[in-house]
């Protein structure tokens, strides 16, 4: 799985993992995951969780592949961001939010320096077995001492349906994960797929509290 995939997905409008409402499951347990500071948001797509994490006070942090997703957002939400360059990204910022446009997998220490915690509901289940182990890895060596995390996976058997979003299962996320950091999980419950209610399937999103 290539940029070009990720790219060839937006430019087609083909994302139906955006949903145009706030997850329950960020709603519901950011607050215990995470009380407050700068959050990364990686893969962020267009996603208005952002906008809730903004508005219970928190700075924003995202990181996306495609531009074509970022403008969407702030057009969307009909906020106009100032534009730059940062190194190897384009940085878009308003207030505060920033995010940047690029690959997750350029990031370093030095640009997390001041990240107090992170939301994934997009990131981890976008990606295939071998690049969701060097993703985790990623966050085990770059993420500050005291990081804390909320985490959003889907599960469904195998054969199923094809990724992404791909099943990733609780003893594949405490495994990954507990190599640095204590797993929690918190919730269970129905899940989505292709922005569509699984009310008669057994797809299931689960969420994590990750911390140090």
């Amino acid at each position: 799985m290539d940029h070009n995939f990720w790219h060839q997905r937006w430019q087609q409008q083909q994302i139906g993992f955006h949903r145009d409402a706030f997850h329950e499951l960020l709603t519901e347990y950011f607050p215990q995951a995470c009380p407050t500071g700068r959050i990364l948001v990686p893969l962020c797509g267009k996603t208005k969780d952002m906008l809730w994490l903004l508005d219970q006070g928190y700075k924003v942090f995202g990181i996306e592949l495609s531009e074509l997703a970022v403008q969407a957002f702030f057009a969307e939400n009909q906020l106009k961001p100032q534009v730059a360059s940062v190194g190897n990204f384009k940085q878009y910022t308003l207030d505060e939010l920033v995010i940047w446009v690029g690959d997750v997998f350029d990031l370093t220490p030095k640009d997390l320096a001041d990240v107090d915690g992170w939301y994934d509901r997009a990131a981890l289940v976008a990606l295939p077995p071998e690049m969701r182990t060097r993703y985790v890895e990623l966050l085990r060596q770059t993420l500050p001492s005291g990081s804390r995390g909320l985490l959003v996976t889907v599960e469904y058997p195998d054969g199923y349906r094809e990724g992404p979003p791909f099943s990733v299962p609780e003893d594949e996320v405490k495994s990954a994960y507990g190599q640095r950091f204590k797993v929690q999980r918190r919730a269970r419950i129905q899940g989505f797929v292709n922005n569509e209610p699984s009310i008669d399937s057994p797809v299931t999103e689960q969420a994590y509290v990750i911390y140090d």
